[in-house]
Order: C-alpha cells, then sequence, then structure tokens
C-alpha cells in the first residue's frame, strides 16, 4: 500500500509573501446551498482542498452539473437534482456532509445522508442540535444504523428556535432549511463567525431573506424558491492564522496576502502578546518575529474570541517561547491527542481536562510523528518547521482536507519541505505472511 508523508528539514526562519485561499469553513456550506437554486451559481475563490473536492463529488452524484471555469472557480448547475439520497462512502469524507440535510430539506422537503464524517478529537460530535431545529420548522427524523431519514410531509414552517449550545454547524444547517420555509424564522443564540455571514450574504444575493447573520438572532422571512448568483468566497482565516503563527514559529517575517484582518483579530493580539509585530495593510499582516518572544495565556472560544481550529498550531507554537503558557479549548474538550507528538520533539506539554500547560524549551528536535486531525496535522508541520533536524510527518490526508498546496507555499517562503510517498510496512508484512 503506497501512502504520503511529509518530510521537512526544519530550522529555517520563513521569509517572503503568500497568498490564501477561500475560506473552508464557508465554502462547504455554500456548495451544498447550490442545491436550493432553480440556476447556475457560479462560485469564485474556491480551494481546491479535499473537503471541497469530497463536497463537488457528493452533487454531481445527486445530478448537479459541475464545471470549472478554472482552478478556482466553479460552476454549478443543480435544476437536474433529483435524488436525496447521498452515499454512505460519500458522506464520510467529511463532516460537513450534513450540511446537505438542511439544503435537501429546503429544496425537495427530505433528505437521506449517513451520519458525516470529518476529525476525530477523541469525542462524540453529535448533530442534535441540527435536528432539534430541523424538528421546530415541521421536520421528523428517522434512523436506521449510520442514515438519518428527514421529511417535512407538510412542508417546513417558521418557528423560533433558540440553540441552547453555541453552535457553527448548526446555525449554518437550519438556516439553509429555513430560506424556503414558509413565514419566518427567528433563530437566537446563534454562532457568530465570519463564515455564516458569508452563507447568509451567498443566499440573500440567490434571493433569500437573511437578516442579522453575524450576531445572536438571525431572523429569517421564507421565500418561495432562489435563484442561482454568482459568488465570491471570503478568504479563510484559520489558513491565514496557520501561517502567521508558523512565521512567529520560525521567528520569520512573512507578509499573507487576500485576508480580512478584522477575522484574525484575536490571533494577532496573541502573537503580539508573545512579542511578535504584526502590521495590518488593507487585506494583508506582516507578522516580524525575530526578536525574543515569550508564552501567554490563550482560551479558545466561539467568536470573536481566539478559535478553536487554531489551538493546535498555537500550543506548537508557544511550545518555541520561554516561559510558562497554557492554553484551553472552552469548544472541543477532548483536542489535546496530537501533544504527545510535540512531547517526542522535545516540547514540555502537561494535559489535564481540556487545558495543556506549556513550558517553553530552547528548541525542538525532528522526529517521526503523525497527523491526527487537520489542524493536528498543521501544527505538526510548524513543529517540523521550527525543529532543528528531520521531521517525518504521516497521515497527511487530514491535512489535505483544509490546506490547498501546502508544501509549495512553504517551499516559497524558503520551507525545507517535501511530499513523498512510501509503503505501509503493515502491508508489506501482510503480504510476507501470505
Amino acid at each position: 500500500m503506497i501512502l504520503e508523508e511529509y518530510r521537512i528539514k526544519g530550522g529555517v526562519s520563513l521569509s517572503g509573501d503568500i497568498e490564501i485561499g477561500g475560506a473552508k469553513n464557508a465554502v462547504v456550506g455554500i456548495l451544498p446551498a447550490t442545491i436550493i437554486t432553480r440556476g447556475v451559481c457560479v462560485i469564485d475563490n474556491v480551494p481546491m482542498i479535499q473537503d471541497v473536492i469530497s463536497m463537488l463529488r457528493i452533487l454531481e452524484s445527486i445530478g448537479a452539473k459541475v464545471n470549472f471555469r478554472n482552478s478556482h472557480c466553479v460552476e454549478i448547475d443543480a435544476r437536474g437534482v433529483r435524488c436525496c439520497t447521498v452515499d454512505y462512502d460519500q458522506s464520510r469524507r467529511l463532516r460537513a456532509s450534513y450540511y446537505l440535510i438542511g439544503a435537501m430539506l429546503g429544496r425537495f422537503g427530505t433528505a437521506n445522508v449517513c451520519m458525516p464524517g470529518g476529525c476525530d478529537f477523541g469525542g462524540a460530535r453529535p448533530i442534535d442540535l441540527h435536528i432539534r431545529g430541523f424538528q421546530t420548522l415541521g421536520a421528523s427524523f428517522s434512523f436506521a444504523g449510520d442514515l438519518i431519514t428527514a421529511t417535512s410531509p407538510c412542508g417546513l414552517r417558521g418557528k423560533t428556535f433558540y440553540f441552547d449550545k453555541v453552535s457553527v454547524g448548526a446555525t449554518m444547517n437550519v438556516m439553509l432549511a429555513a430560506v424556503t420555509a414558509a413565514g419566518t424564522t427567528r433563530l437566537e443564540n446563534c454562532a457568530k463567525e465570519p463564515h455564516i455571514v458569508d452563507l447568509a450574504n451567498f443566499l440573500n444575493l440567490c434571493g433569500a431573506n437573511i437578516r442579522g447573520a453575524g450576531t445572536d438572532t438571525i431572523t429569517i422571512r421564507g421565500v418561495s424558491e432562489l435563484h442561482g448568483a454568482d459568488y465570491t468566497v471570503m478568504p479563510d482565516q484559520i489558513e491565514a492564522g496557520t501561517y502567521m503563527v508558523a512565521a512567529a514559529a520560525t521567528r520569520g517575517k512573512v507578509t499573507i496576502n487576500n485576508v480580512t484582518p478584522e477575522h484574525l483579530e484575536s490571533i494577532t493580539a496573541k502573537l503580539r502578546e508573545c512579542g511578535v509585530i504584526v502590521e495590518e495593510s488593507g487585506d494583508s499582516v506582516t507578522v516580524d518575529a525575530r526578536g525574543s518572544l515569550v508564552g501567554c495565556n490563550v482560551d479558545t472560544q466561539p467568536h470573536p474570541g481566539f478559535p478553536t481550529d487554531m489551538q493546535p498550531q498555537m500550543t506548537a507554537f508557544l511550545a518555541t517561547c520561554r516561559g510558562n503558557s497554557f492554553i484551553t479549548d472552552s469548544v472541543w474538550a477532548s483536542r489535546f491527542k496530537y501533544t504527545d507528538s510535540l512531547n517526542k520533539m522535545g516540547a514540555k506539554i502537561r494535559v489535564v481536562s481540556n487545558t495543556a500547560f506549556v513550558e517553553g524549551v530552547p528548541g525542538l528536535t525532528g522526529a517521526h510523528i503523525k497527523a491526527t486531525d487537520l489542524r493536528a496535522g498543521a501544527a505538526m508541520v510548524i513543529a517540523g518547521l521550527a525543529a532543528e533536524g528531520v521531521t517525518t510527518v504521516e497521515d497527511i490526508e487530514h491535512i489535505d482536507r483544509g490546506y490547498e498546496d501546502i508544501v509549495g507555499k512553504l517551499t516559497a517562503l524558503g520551507a525545507n519541505i517535501t511530499r513523498v510517498q512510501t509503503t505501509d510496512p503493515s502491508s508489506s508484512q501482510v503480504a510476507a505472511i501470505a
């Protein structure tokens, strides 16, 4: 069995300019939203990452016509979609497959989707808030193994729904179902992330009537149908933050272009607290980490707080800073499996419950490590870039889900990183036994 891994020769300070692509967390909601429309949608600034490729394959499998105008612009004609069932093998490839439930309910009043896949943080990632929101609008559910069947025989009707817990996915999903529900839907205690605003902007451009996205309360007045539209996906704040932290961890100076600086404020604030110079200019930020850096304390929170999707990368960076730090994940308590790999590289990290206590070390040393999930994989790459010696990162398919051409982008900044093929030792042993 042929596998791929990254090999990184660390100890090089990153330097230069880098371009950020479209936001993964926005586009995986916008693409299924095209199902609701009765026209052709042209989506630009689409990142060519594995989650996007998987979603486009799902859309094609249920009858949508997908055509690439260029490498980052895709035309989707969902008028011919008739199938409301998504194959299990396709659903399990990405967590965002759950947005197909809201989109299909909004278009057809029925959906058959298997439980979604995506990153495993060592604990359950339930979609009960999504289901309760759909039920409030009039949908009913049945379950057979991993298959979720949603129906609304009498049609969806607008109601008021309160999210017991702030949830990005549930906010976006119920919003998808509500845009064509009869009457007015009022969603309270909503998540406020920028990609929720981006989805609402796209839907409104297609004829929806959504107000309040980005605040605690979203009001949706249902419309009979949506039409096609041309839309450009917002920049990816997590990709931008990852390269900001990579520059800091390698004590480099990098200008990151095609960003929305206000979306990066929580990341910028913590880097500055550590002694990193961050300068904003229009749609770019420049990170200069060539001085002496100290640790800081971080507590992840829903937007506008420090994002949980930046927690692993920040932990890898803090391991290289003087002094003691701690980082608490108040969103996903079980997201620290990757710290064993950092400790293998010489970091001193102790995890207690949902908090990692980090004692800064003079330097990290290259090691053979694994990416346990998407953002943990990015943290492994950052640690490898900062470490002396050679680091090998396995299971890089996790990283492919959210970062386009990470090797090419880092190489352009001076990093010594290559993607290589290797043979799975276990498959060789099985072959030998056979």
